[in-house]
């Protein structure tokens, strides 16, 4: 085995600049302490004026003159030591009294100066200076390219095949795309199959879809499968406040990627530079119009990209400028859509790889379960499935935590902390019994998963549906059964608790029944009264689109889409109450025990309408907690939001 040889350690410039600085700094201070060292008085100290007085007394036996450090030393007549600090001035008055006193005195010997003390003096200040400079500079520039003074560079990354590869096996759920993407794989591989038969590769590929489908990961898998280099960019990073500097960024980034062609050049969230133009304040001299311009260039110049593809990533294509999407730049427009379940089934198995799984996970019921999940969810759903496996000092990830994982990302964690009376907590009992009773004796309702009075997130309980299939399109019968279902919580709480004591659990229940009554009147024409007319509006400030301010419809036409939508609300509500008077057995045993067990599956709730008996479990003692028919206390309940059915 070869030996590993250390890597030599990184010399980093700024570190020997603030040590020689440092270096600098302590031999001055040193020159500067000897310096007063050698110069400093000794013996008594005297001012002038005594030093005068005791010559003319005839006290001092000798002297000597520092002319240049103004120190005049010297001896007395008793033999005692003296000093005396005399004005550097350019006469020698301390010279004239000993003169005049015929006192015999000499001048001290000047010490050659050092040059190089000299000059560190006088270059001290520049020196200072110019490392300070070097300092902010290296700062201001920061690490490689993203620094201020290389603002003009581009801030691609390039990605290799020493960087981890990514290919198609590891992307899942998205078919029709990668299908769409070969050729431009092909392409790159072997360019001369295509330009013999006079056939030109798009020069740029849109991939249009919402977050968390896979856009960059598909991206990268392109890169992968071709073996070719990768550059990777975001929309954001070529926008800034200095004019001009989104151009040179592009100019820069095609430069790099025409010395690594074949190549790949991926542009994420291009909506950021790719917007309409003329629409900003500052006109055709707004920066990031300049920015778009040269991007346009680049894509359709005279000299052609060869070898060099772009790949671009939005989830909001109408916003882009039409110069981008004409034939020749971004001329291919692939769609990534969240998965159907059949891809959900092999995003969920891509993710699963590597990790224990239990013989009781179902890959099929757990895609089932998760309608309108994207890729990033689905990973998201693993990861929080192993987290719990782990807290739970499991070795194996069982169902048990991807039912706990899917609660969790849907609806918030449980809190199990919080303090509910037994009043409130049959009012949720009944509450969402009423939900699942409703639902099941309505034609066009799902199959009900789960019921659980447990709260979660911001909803003290909620009724849980499984698809058996996705759908893309729903019924009047459907719709119907929706908002009859949604309404159930509320008819429970008014038939077993009165009018009086009904709460404002069912608050989003009622909102869902709007919005749903409200989509059948004005845009899917399901109102025999109104017909089959679109009456939408743009006005965001309205509560129902189409009746707003700014609406183009006249008070008879807003008078009767507001009788439709109430007549939708209302006869769903009067729907929930005929099931609840005529399945009142079923209902009532079902809220009790939700009671005594706070969670059933859909088929503890089949099998407990069909035979009557509860639940059988290993963990739980049933009778542990008396089952509640009825409010135990007269006590008014505190309006708490129950949560409604939660559409899976």
């Amino acid at each position: 085995m070869a030996e590993k040889k250390t890597p030599p350690p990184s010399k980093n410039p700024r570190q020997f600049a603030v040590w020689g600085l440092i270096i600098m700094l302590l031999m001055i201070v040193f020159a500067v302490s000897q310096s007063g060292t050698n110069s400093a008085a000794t013996g008594d100290a005297f001012t002038f004026s005594e030093f005068r007085d005791r010559v003319e007394q005839g006290d001092v036996q000798s002297a000597k003159i520092d002319i240049p450090g103004g120190v005049v030393t010297g001896t007395l007549s008793g033999g005692e030591t003296f000093s005396v600090n005399v004005p550097p001035v350019s006469e020698d008055p301390a010279g004239e009294v000993l003169a005049g006193a015929d006192i015999p005195y000499e001048y001290a010997e000047r010490k050659s100066e050092n040059p190089w003390l000299t000059f560190l003096f006088s270059m001290l200040p520049l020196l200072i200076i110019i490392g300070l400079f070097f300092l902010v500079f290296r700062n201001m520039q920061g690490a490689g390219r993203g620094g201020a003074m290389s603002f003009g560079k581009s801030k691609a990354k390039l990605l290799t095949e020493n960087t981890k590869r990514v290919t198609f096996e590891d992307v899942a759920g998205v078919e029709s795309a990668k299908e769409d993407l070969k050729e431009v794989v092909e392409f790159l591989k072997d360019p001369s199959k295509f330009t013999r038969l006079g056939a030109r590769i798009p020069t740029g590929a849109l991939l249009v879809g919402p977050p968390g489908t896979g856009k960059t990961l598909l991206a990268r898998a392109v890169a992968g499968e071709a073996g070719v280099p990768f550059f990777t960019i975001s929309g954001s990073d070529f926008v800034e406040m200095f004019v001009g500097v989104g151009a040179s960024r592009v100019r820069e980034m095609f430069s790099e990627a025409r010395k690594h062609a074949p190549c790949i050049i991926f542009i994420d969230e291009i909506d950021a530079v790719g917007r309409h133009r003329g629409v900003g304040t500052s006109g055709g001299h707004e920066e990031r119009e300049q920015t778009l311009n040269q991007l346009l260039v680049e894509m359709d110049g005279f000299e052609g990209q060869e070898g060099v593809i772009i790949i671009a990533a939005t989830n909001r294509p109408d916003v882009l400028d039409k110069a981008l999407l004409r034939p020749g730049r971004f001329d291919r427009q692939i769609e990534v859509p969240y998965p159907d379940i059949q891809g959900r089934e092999k995003i969920l198995e891509v993710h699963m790889r590597g990790k224990p799984m239990a013989a009781d996970v179902d890959v099929k019921y757990i895609a089932r379960g998760t309608p309108g999940f994207s890729g990033a969810d689905l990973a998201n759903l693993v990861n929080e499935a192993a987290l719990l496996a782990a807290r739970r000092n499991k070795l194996k990830i069982t169902m048990r935590e991807f039912e706990d994982a899917r609660d969790k990302v849907m609806m918030g964690a449980e809190r199990r902390t919080l303090a509910m009376s037994d009043e409130e907590k049959a009012m949720t009992a009944y509450h969402e019994a009423g939900h699942a009773i409703v639902g099941l004796n309505m034609k066009g309702s799902l199959p009900i998963h789960k019921a659980t009075i447990i709260p979660r997130g911001r909803a003290l309980g909620m009724v849980q549906y499984m698809p058996e299939r996705d759908q893309i399109s729903q019924s009047r019968e459907e719709m119907i059964a929706r908002m009859a279902m949604a309404m159930g919580g509320r008819a429970a709480e008014e038939l077993h608790f009165g009018y009086e004591k009904v709460t404002s659990g069912a608050s989003s229940d009622i909102e869902q029944v709007t919005r749903i009554a409200t989509a059948m009147v004005t845009e899917w024409g399901l109102s025999d009264e109104i017909g089959p007319i679109a009456y939408k509006d743009t006005d965001q400030q309205s509560f129902m689109p189409g009746i707003g301010r700014g609406s183009s419809i006249s008070p008879e036409t807003a008078r009767k889409i507001e009788s439709e939508i109430k007549r939708f609300v209302t006869e769903a509500h009067e729907k929930a109450l005929e099931i609840l008077k005529k399945k009142k057995k079923d209902w009532i045993a079902l809220a009790e025990a939700l009671l005594e067990y706070e969670t059933l599956s859909g088929d503890e709730i089949k099998v407990l309408l069909e035979d009557g008996t509860p639940p059988k479990r290993p963990d739980t003692k049933p009778g542990a907690r008396p089952a509640v028919s009825a409010v135990p206390t007269t006590k008014k309940p505190k309006p708490k939001p129950l949560g409604g059915a939660a559409e899976a």
